[in-house]
């Protein structure tokens, strides 16, 4: 799943390619992935506006229109290949955009689970279904120790599916989750209202330090993430403990441990995250 480096990623390549361009048409294959309003109001909607600014909060990116912002989750596999119509449709593409210099944006998902959501540019980003629910981004000052264990204080979901939901910092998922819990020491089952105040001062300490060398790599390829371009995330070769079943621990030559929290493959060292 792409995850906020990611995502961050896809951003800066399409920033780099779509300012100013008009939408002229918009082809839709797969409904179920408008969100907002029906198909016919998504494409009138759309029809006619430019290419603003192109922006990302947490795991979404935030293409910013004349008069609204468009949001798109990519959630597993989903991914946007920008050049040449060719005419002929990959049956795993859903959404087209066809813009004024002959060119398309195309929006491909092998598993269907990416969404678009219109707003109107008059209605606060934060306060719409898909933002009030999430918690601030990694580097902003409301992510500090205070705020994290105000909101963790006597809550016993493990601190990975925490981390997970997006309420208490946006963009983690599962690959870097297990690796700021594996560089803070701490369990992935440990109960999110346990950990000490100098744990969570690790938590945010690597969190930050984490996403920014991956987004320096340009993210994490694991299966299928790429950009549109084709150009895949090198951080893998730096990830300590996700996807390393079975090899030694990095830190202390323990075998790492591979087990499921909340349904997410989690790899963590006992030895070194003990419970």
């Amino acid at each position: 799943m792409p995850e906020l480096p990611e995502v961050e990623t896809v951003k800066e390549v399409l920033k780099s390619k779509l300012i100013q361009l008009e939408v002229q048409d918009i082809l839709i294959h797969y409904d179920k992935m408008i969100k907002t309003g029906s198909r016919t109001t998504f494409k009138n909607q759309l029809i006619g506006q430019k290419f603003v600014d192109v922006k990302r909060r947490g795991k979404y990116l935030i293409f910013e229109l004349t008069d609204y912002y468009l949001l798109s989750h990519l959630r597993m596999e989903g991914k946007f290949f920008y050049g040449a119509d060719t005419s002929i449709r990959d049956k795993h593409v859903h959404v087209e955009f066809l813009l004024c210099n002959g060119l398309t944006l195309k929006y491909e998902d092998v598993r269907k689970f990416g969404t678009f959501h219109l707003y109107d540019k008059k209605v606060p980003l934060e306060s719409t279904s898909s933002f009030s629910v999430l918690g601030p981004e990694p580097w902003e000052s409301a992510f500090n120790v205070d705020q994290v264990m105000s909101f963790l204080k006597g809550k016993k979901m493990p601190i990975k599916s925490m981390l997970l939901s997006q309420k208490v910092v946006a963009g983690l998922g599962n690959i870097y989750v297990d690796e700021v819990l594996f560089a803070a020491n701490v369990h992935p089952l440990r109960k999110s209202g346990e950990l000490t105040r100098d744990e969570i001062k690790k938590v945010i300490h690597h969190t930050r330090d984490i996403l920014s060398r991956a987004i320096v790599f340009k993210g994490t390829t694991i299966r299928t993430f790429s950009t549109q371009h084709g150009a895949n995330g090198e951080f893998q070769q730096f990830l300590q403990v996700h996807t390393k079943k079975d090899e030694p621990c990095p830190k202390c030559d323990a075998l790492i441990i591979k087990t499921k929290v909340g349904g997410r493959g989690t790899y963590f060292c006992l030895a070194c995250q003990p419970l």
